[in-house]
C-alpha cells in the first residue's frame, strides 16, 4: 500500500548513502553518505557541490535510476521507482541528448505522447512552449542543426510539457546566453510562485544565489553547509550604510565626518555599479529594436499559459475518501480500474 502524496514536501531525502561496488559486490567508491534535506512545496532549492561531489548521483536516485544502500528518498509522496511518482516530475538534464532529425514540433510532440497527452492538448502546449523559448520562427528546424544554447531551450521545454509538480534542472543556464539565462531564472521563479516546486545544480552560483530560497552544498558525499541564502551568505559582522543619490555635497562630507571620527579611521567609500546581466540586457534590447531580422533563439514572450496558472486547490479529505469509497471493490469483487487518467 503507498503513502499518500504529501503535498507540503515534494521532496524528501532521509540519511542517504550509495555505495557502488565492484564485479564481486565488494565496496568501490561510496559516493553519497547520510545526506539529508526536505524541500518544500512552491521552493526554489539549490544541490551544490563541485565535480564529484554526488549530486549526479543523489539526482539520478530521485529520478529512481539508482536505488539507495541506505535511507530513503520520496518523491510527491511516493517511492522514485513509481510510475506515478515519474508522471509529475520534470527533468532537464546537463547535455540534452535530443533525436537530431525531429524537428522543434516533432520533438515536443514525441514526449507530449509519452505524457497520453491527447493531441488537441499537445498542440495547445507546443504553441505556448515555442513562444516561450523563443523558437517559434525554427519549429520545423530540425533539431541536429541547433546550437547548444537553442538545443538547451528545446530540453527545458520537453521537460515542462506534462507540466510537472516536481522540476529537477541539472545545470539549467548551460549554454544559455545572458537573454536565455535572464529567461531561465524568470521562468523558474514563477514555476516557483505558481506552486511548483525546483530542485536545481549550476555551477554558476550568481544563478543561485538570484532564484534559490534554500541550499545544501556537498563535498565527498556529505553535506557541509545547509540553510536559506540569505543565512548563509549573510555577514553579520558588517553593515552598509546606503546614501540617496541627491544628497548634497556639503551633507555628504558632514556624514563621513561623522563616521571618521567615530569609527577612527577612512571609512570606504565607492559608487555603486550597474549590474552586468541587466546593462547587457538593455544593450541588447536597443540593438533588437533597430534590426527586424533574427536567425537565432528570442528571448521568449511569456510564460506557457497552461504553466501559469494558479495550482489546484486539493480536494478536502472527506471527498478523497468518498472518491476511495466510489471505486473500492466490494468483497469477493476485483476493481477494473486500471490506470486512471488522474495519475498521469
Amino acid at each position: 500500500m503507498h503513502a499518500a502524496p504529501n503535498h507540503d514536501s515534494p521532496l524528501q531525502v532521509e540519511n542517504v548513502t550509495k555505495v557502488f561496488r565492484d564485479f564481486w559486490h565488494r565496496p568501490k567508491v561510496t559516493a553519497v553518505r547520510e545526506v539529508s534535506f526536505e524541500v518544500k512545496r512552491g521552493e526554489v532549492f539549490g544541490l551544490l557541490g563541485p565535480n564529484g561531489s554526488g549530486k549526479s548521483t543523489i539526482i539520478k536516485m530521485m529520478l529512481g535510476l539508482l536505488h539507495p544502500t541506505r535511507g530513503h528518498l520520496r518523491v510527491l509522496g511516493r517511492s522514485p521507482r513509481e510510475v506515478r511518482a515519474k508522471a509529475r516530475v520534470g527533468y532537464l538534464p546537463e547535455e540534452s541528448y535530443l533525436y537530431p532529425y525531429l524537428t522543434s514540433e516533432e520533438t515536443l510532440d514525441f514526449y507530449g505522447r509519452l505524457f497520453d497527452l491527447n493531441r488537441a492538448e499537445r498542440r495547445q502546449r507546443i504553441e505556448q512552449l515555442l513562444e516561450m523559448i523563443g523558437l517559434t520562427h525554427a519549429r520545423r528546424r530540425t533539431v541536429g542543426e541547433f546550437s547548444k544554447g537553442m538545443a538547451r531551450r528545446i530540453g527545458l521545454a520537453q521537460a515542462l510539457i506534462n507540466d510537472p509538480d516536481l522540476i529537477i534542472l541539472d545545470e539549467p543556464t548551460s549554454g544559455l546566453d545572458p537573454l536565455g539565462c535572464r529567461q531561465m531564472k524568470d521562468l523558474i521563479l514563477t514555476l516557483a510562485r505558481r506552486g511548483k516546486t525546483v530542485l536545481m545544480t549550476s555551477h554558476l552560483l550568481a544563478d543561485v544565489e538570484d532564484v534559490c530560497d534554500r541550499m545544501v552544498i556537498l563535498y565527498n558525499g556529505r553535506v557541509q553547509a545547509a540553510g536559506s541564502v540569505h543565512e548563509l551568505l549573510e555577514q553579520p559582522g558588517q553593515s552598509r550604510i546606503v546614501l540617496p543619490a541627491e544628497l548634497p555635497p556639503e551633507t555628504l562630507r558632514q556624514v563621513l565626518a561623522s563616521l571618521r571620527e567615530v569609527l577612527g579611521r577612512e571609512p570606504e567609500v565607492d559608487h555603486p555599479r550597474k549590474d552586468l546581466e541587466q546593462f547587457f540586457l538593455d544593450v541588447v534590447a536597443r540593438a533588437r529594436a533597430e534590426s527586424a531580422e533574427n536567425t537565432g533563439a528570442t528571448a521568449g514572450r511569456s510564460v506557457a499559459h497552461y504553466l501559469d496558472q494558479p495550482p489546484p486547490t486539493p480536494p478536502p479529505a472527506d471527498v478523497n475518501q468518498a472518491l476511495a469509497a466510489l471505486v473500492a471493490p466490494r468483497p469477493g469483487e476485483t476493481s477494473e480500474i486500471q490506470n486512471p487518467k488522474s495519475e498521469i
